[in-house]
């Protein structure tokens, strides 16, 4: 018998599986790595040697209005790191600037205070001007135009009326922007309700290219690049963190350039062949990603590669704070997954509801994988609603999902969905 620790909330949950049962353990190469030679150095090291950019202290050395975007209480950006070594260079060349943190928060809700503090740090809340974007607040933005899909494109006004952009974040394989990080922390992080719903709109999401490590030909990455050079961002500082969130890899610089170095160390050693089972075993990382249920289909996409034409998928999400969105929530128990997919399939791009991008998703994996959700924080007749079956534990899940395929049922587990890019090779 083997024991597995599954991410679960800010703990772990035990999974027992027999040896001769274990098709395989798909885990990242980058759960590996350790900061080297520590992470606050690494972070240094990318400052001091941008990619395609003078260094920081140089680019803000005359600006008199700064803007730094940062993620929210979703996203594990280490910025208890990175935010006072970034302030600290451009206040060495320009101890005058007038800084102000803007907080990426997409569609999510504001981050509170004690988020804040924890994510931050004390003296970063105490001391600095911070904003959270706010996107359902039409007053906190400008028109910029129209992006190559035919989105418009409204940004924090921030951006219009500071002299130096600046962008920091993490980078990740992602489920339907191809990566994490760069563009991203421009649109959806700081833009509009309704240029963050067209960019995900049911014809975008459902391109064959808006898939996990893809970016090429990828209309939603394709959008947020254009938003993100149009809004001016002048350098990124973006991460790369092992499965313990400790920063493995930083890049700093041009907004492609330094991604994109990001990326291929991303993918060289998130990128893992594709092993085929029965039933697939994930979790979303963990805390802060499993938090709700609107973010888990991220590693219920990295199953779904895994999970063959009808193999069952069980999930571990703690959902701590519940289904994540009123609208995820209501979208994701209106009926039967083809169901839910046609009335999504009918709504037009400019009319996109917010979250339904993952109820759609949910929907196209549902069609061919029963899914069994394992969680603390949500009733089972909801967990039913959403078209999922319910279970406490992983081993519970495991004896339901054998009584669907079998005893001798091959079973792959992926400790973190989240972080493997199981794409072949």
């Amino acid at each position: 018998m083997r024991t597995v620790a599954l991410p679960y909330g800010h703990g772990t949950l035990d999974l027992h599986i027999e040896e001769d049962c274990l098709e395989a353990l798909v885990e990242t190469k980058m759960g590996e790595l350790e900061p080297a030679p520590s992470e606050e150095e690494l972070v240094r090291q990318a400052l001091a040697h941008p990619i395609g950019t003078p260094c920081l202290g140089d680019l803000a050395r005359d600006r008199d209005r700064i803007v730094l975007v940062t993620s929210d209480h979703t996203r594990a950006v280490p910025s208890r790191i990175t935010l006072p070594l970034e302030l600290e260079e451009i206040r060495r060349a320009n101890p005058r600037a007038d800084i102000t943190i803007l907080i990426a928060t997409g569609l999510h809700r504001v981050t509170t205070e004690e988020e804040q503090r924890r994510m931050f740090g004390d003296r970063i809340v105490d001391e600095e001007r911070i904003v959270c974007n706010d996107a359902f607040d039409p007053t906190q933005f400008v028109d910029m135009g129209t992006l190559p899909s035919g989105a418009s494109f409204k940004v924090n006004r921030l951006v219009t009326e500071c002299d130096l952009l600046l962008c920091e974040g993490f980078i990740e394989p992602h489920f339907f922007a191809g990566f994490s990080g760069g563009r991203k922390s421009i649109l959806p992080g700081i833009c509009s309700e309704e240029t963050v719903k067209e960019n995900h709109s049911y014809r975008a999401i459902a391109s064959p290219y808006a898939l996990t490590g893809v970016l090429e030909r990828n209309p939603i990455h394709e959008d947020m690049l254009v938003a993100a050079r149009r809004a001016g961002v002048a350098f990124i500082l973006n991460v790369a963190l092992n499965a313990r969130k400790e920063v493995i890899g930083a890049w700093a610089g041009d907004l492609e350039q330094a991604h994109a170095a990001g990326v291929e160390f991303v993918r060289t050693w998130s990128q893992c062949p594709p092993v085929t089972g029965d039933i697939v075993i994930t979790t979303n990382g963990g805390y802060p990603l499993d938090q709700n249920l609107y973010q888990s289909p991220k590693a219920v996409a990295t199953a779904e590669a895994c999970a063959g034409e009808d193999g069952v998928i069980i999930m571990c999400c703690s959902c701590l704070e519940g289904m994540g969105g009123s609208h995820f929530a209501e979208l994701i128990q209106m009926g039967t997954p083809e169901e839910i997919d046609a009335y999504l399939s009918g709504i037009p791009a400019n009319q996109t509801i917010p979250e339904q991008w993952c109820p759609q998703i949910y929907a196209r994996i549902l069609r061919k994988h029963p899914i069994i959700l394992v969680t603390t924080h949500l009733d089972r007749d909801t967990v039913r609603r959403c078209n999922m079956i319910p279970a406490s534990t992983p081993d519970e899940a495991l004896a339901i999902a054998r009584q669907i395929k079998g005893d001798d049922a091959r079973v792959v587990v992926i400790p973190d969905g989240v972080s493997v890019l199981a794409v072949a090779g």
